[in-house]
């Protein structure tokens, strides 16, 4: 590999001193490196032409923004964990030096994940907005603590209204974060089924759906409700009752090097809900 990128968690203490510590030793290796906040994503789309890897060090977090800077170009990603939970990170500090030579010399697999592409139409005139996210679409009440009322149709047809604190799209990949949290169940990573799950739900449909990755999700808001729409955690805008919101499977994915083997998926499930890695 000739030139890498490095996107670090600008707010934990260790993550820029170890970007600084990989990146020496990188140009060690007559490797061409750069380095960037992971939230400074405007800068860091920048410098990516030309990369060949991205790793990120910080945790599942530091992946997602890294996920907005190198869509839709096949970058791949490796994650170096210093957190405490890391679903998608592949290397803990110890071993990131230790595997360091393997990840130049191109060993390893690639997980390739499919992104949820979200479209929003605001019913106002402007043109639609679309944005891709890798785990979540959330549409959750706003500042105001009541339930909100949002109409769920799938492939046009009008499935349910749900009355809930917000109602959770999940990839695969988003499956153990806040869908899991919200009693909806894990999918295994490389799998192209969506999930539609209620957060809270009040005098409504509690259970979870699997779509298939056909489906298209459409959530709009009854009602004069207010509410907020997170993708990913880190996008999010106010939401008013003219807007519709659709989520499909995008046929833009992503893609991690990874360094353990394939079958570890499992047998380490366990350890990782229990924030053991």
């Amino acid at each position: 590999m000739k030139k890498i990128g490095i996107l670090y968690h600008p707010k934990k203490e260790k993550a820029l001193p170890f970007a600084e510590i990989i990146e020496k030793q990188l140009d060690a290796r007559g490797v061409t490196v750069w380095k960037c906040s992971a939230w400074d994503s405007a800068e860091a789309r920048e410098l990516v032409d030309g990369t060949e890897l991205i790793l990120t060090i910080g945790g599942d977090g530091t992946i997602l923004r890294a996920v907005q800077t190198v869509v839709p170009e096949p970058v791949p990603v490796t994650g170096i964990n210093l957190g405490n939970l890391g679903f998608m990170t592949e290397l803990s500090i110890d071993e990131a030096e230790e595997k360091l030579d393997d990840i130049l010399a191109g060993k390893g697999w690639i997980d390739e994940r499919h992104l949820l592409e979200t479209v929003i139409a605001n019913g106002d005139g402007r043109l639609p907005e679309k944005y891709y996210g890798l785990n979540d679409v959330v549409v959750a009440r706003g500042e105001i603590a009541r339930v909100i009322h949002v109409q769920v149709r799938i492939n046009d047809e009008i499935l349910t209204t749900c009355k809930a604190d917000g109602v959770i799209v999940a990839s695969a990949t988003g499956s153990t974060g806040y869908a899991l949290a919200a009693n909806g169940p894990i999918l295994y990573p490389q799998s192209k089924d969506l999930l539609l799950v209620p957060v809270a739900p009040h005098l409504s449909s509690a259970y979870a759906l699997v779509l298939p990755d056909s489906a298209v999700i459409t959530l709009s808001l009854q009602k004069f409700d207010t509410a907020t729409l997170s993708i990913d955690g880190h996008i999010n805008a106010p939401l008013d009752s003219k807007v519709n919101i659709k989520v499909k499977l995008s046929r833009h994915t992503v893609r991690f090097l990874r360094i353990h083997p394939e079958n570890q998926f499992y047998s380490s499930l366990e350890w990782k809900l229990k924030g053991k890695n």
